[in-house]
């Protein structure tokens, strides 16, 4: 959010690099996040090294929190150099070294990033082997997160646009070790990012993350040990964890962590667990800000920069952009970023090819809309590839995309959402596509509410999966995804699929679904529709304790029942998320979706008890 991360991808030890030495727990990798009026990390000397045995490589001053997605996937050998990286402007100055706006990183929709926001930044963990003391480089997959659909104004969900997918490799780390000073380091599971060789054109998408969204209602670690296997069943190649105030921070940064962050050993256990399952971990991490951005160019130093000739906002950003990557590829060989495309789409080609980014890292396109505009965005990976980028992904979105406060997930626009991706990939060369990754926001931004909980979305997120594991969505599609999670007929474009399901967390989807459709419905019925409530029972009544006698065998009957009923209702689905979520969670979710309800039934009940005691 606004606080300060110091500079984690240059090696600042407020961040403890994060990339480097002992990352094993799915690494939050190049969380670059400049504050506002904060001197970025000047460089380091190559070998220079922190107390905890992290190489730390030497890095130009970042202007602002990056718009990359710390993706690891295999980079070109000739973009590699070991030289030291420059952050140099287009008219051959570097830019500024302090960003002058410290909003905060809200991932818009769905806790999905705002439109025309860059995301964040996530990357391939490097094992650090006790032996050696240094570093050794591994391949694997990234993603990272976008804003919600194109063109759309800031806040508004249904309008975002989608994010994109990633592909699976093999794995090759190792879990979460812990660094020398006894904090944990993130990491993850990597994989050999090698592609499988199959075409595009009508089959599926073969490299398939599904996003994480921790910043709300995260899921316990036991309940994802339960949840990974169906994701790899319905054709899951790996996670894309954003990790926010759940990474067991340590050092200066343990003021970061959420009292609900996920302890160190939680996190070696869910990368064990993927890693038995055959699923990349791929961390992702805020960096530029999505308030940022809008104010790029606004800070002292960088109109001083940019009143120099032919220097513009674009170059600017482009600049960071290569800094960040080229520190990544100083210290990483092996791993290429990738950054959410909003910032260059306006970009020309060749400001872009001029710029040195297209070699660098690797764009990725998203949309979560239903009618995503397939001959533009073919076009779009035409100018990327023009303009030098080797590969690029897809996003999508399986939930947190169609309203701020939606409770129950809309299958069929989420579905229709993958199949517009699919005829983007039947029209593009095969060998430009890396992958896909379904995003799954759970908040709009930090301060918004919940949207669809994980487990109401699973459905969704089934469809989804299959949907591009298969190249399409049929009938024997959808018997498969039912089969899979115990639902038999599976509703598509309603809520209400009967049944009660077999995945992990189905009580929850059916519990969810209930209050959704009839808890508020049900009380205002009472309250507002019912004749002795309104005729004889008035909010006048109620602060004066005045009811008829003959009026409170009509009514309180009725009030005490559906108070009864909700309260076990209530009690159930408690119980139900208690083995999903912390309580924290249940209690936002509860005082959002609940308690105003069932308070206004309760106020009720008791009204009626006291007016009938001043009776007596």
């Amino acid at each position: 959010m606004g606080q300060h991360l110091g500079d984690p991808v240059c090696g600042d030890s407020t961040l403890g690099d994060p990339i480097s030495g002992d990352s094993t727990l799915g690494d939050p990798i190049l969380g670059a996040d400049a504050a506002p009026d904060h001197e970025a990390a000047a460089g380091r000397g190559a070998e220079e090294e922190e107390e905890d045995g992290c190489l730390q490589p030497p890095c130009p001053g970042i202007l602002l929190g990056s718009a990359l997605l710390g993706a690891a996937v295999p980079a070109a050998p000739a973009a590699r150099s070991r030289s030291r990286p420059g952050a140099v402007g287009a008219a051959g100055q570097r830019p500024p070294l302090r960003s002058h706006h410290a909003s905060s990183a809200t991932s818009d929709a769905l806790g999905a990033p705002r439109p025309g926001l860059p995301a964040c930044l996530t990357g391939e963990r490097a094992r650090l082997p006790r032996e050696s003391g240094r570093i050794q480089r591994t391949a694997g997959s990234g993603g990272g997160t976008a804003p919600g659909q194109q063109g759309s104004q800031p806040g508004q969900r249904g309008t975002r646009g989608q994010r994109d997918n990633c592909t699976p490799g093999q794995q090759g780390s190792q879990p979460g070790q812990r660094g020398r000073d006894g904090g944990v380091r993130p990491g993850g599971v990597s994989r050999d990012a090698a592609a499988t060789g199959q075409s595009n054109r009508g089959r599926s998408m073969w490299r398939r993350l599904v996003h994480l969204d921790l910043k709300g209602a995260a899921p316990r670690a036991q309940y994802l040990e339960q949840v990974l296997p169906l994701l790899r069943a319905l054709g899951a190649t790996g996670l894309l964890l954003e990790y926010e105030d759940t990474f067991p921070y340590t050092g200066p940064l343990e003021v970061l962590q959420a009292p609900h962050a996920y302890s160190p050993e939680e996190l070696q256990a869910l990368l064990s667990w993927a890693r038995a399952q055959g699923l990349d971990v791929v961390p992702l991490v805020q960096s530029f800000g999505h308030m940022e951005v809008y104010y790029l160019g606004e800070g002292e130093e960088s109109k001083q920069w940019l009143q120099q000739q032919n220097n513009t906002p674009q170059k600017l950003c482009l600049s960071h952009i290569k800094a960040v990557a080229t520190c990544l590829a100083w210290s990483y060989p092996m791993v290429t970023p990738i950054v959410w495309d909003d910032m260059l789409r306006g970009i020309s080609e060749e400001t872009l090819a001029e710029s040195g980014v297209p070699q660098l890292v690797q764009p990725m396109i998203w949309d979560y809309a239903t009618d995503i505009n397939v001959e533009g965005k073919v076009q779009l990976i035409e100018k990327y590839r023009r303009c030098g980028f080797s590969k690029v992904w897809f996003a999508s979105a399986f939930k947190g995309a169609t309203g701020a406060n939606q409770s129950l997930t809309l299958i069929g626009h989420h579905l229709r959402n993958q199949l517009e991706w699919l005829q983007v990939a039947q029209r593009s060369p095969a060998d430009v596509l890396e992958g896909i990754a379904l995003t799954g926001w759970q908040r709009y931004d930090h301060f918004a509410v919940l949207c669809e909980l994980l487990p109401v979305a699973i459905p969704s997120l089934a469809v989804c999966l299959q949907a591009l594991k298969n190249g399409g969505f049929s009938e024997k599609v959808k018997e498969n995804v039912e089969n899979l999670l115990g639902m038999p007929n599976l509703e598509i474009e309603t809520f209400m699929s009967p049944g009660l399901g077999t995945f992990p967390g189905s009580s929850v989807l059916t519990l969810v679904t209930q209050i959704s459709f009839h808890l508020k419905s049900s009380v205002d019925e009472l309250l507002e529709r019912n004749r002795y409530s309104t005729g004889w029972f008035s909010p006048y009544h109620r602060k004066r304790k005045i009811i008829h006698p003959i009026i409170v065998h009509h009514l309180q009957p009725d009030a005490v029942r559906l108070f009864s009923k909700w309260s076990a209702v209530v009690q159930d689905l408690q119980a139900a998320m208690e083995q999903v979520f912390p309580r924290c969670a249940i209690e936002e979710w509860m005082e959002e979706n609940v308690h105003p309800h069932l308070q206004k039934l309760q106020g009720v009940v008791e009204d009626l008890d006291e007016a009938i005691r001043a009776q007596n």
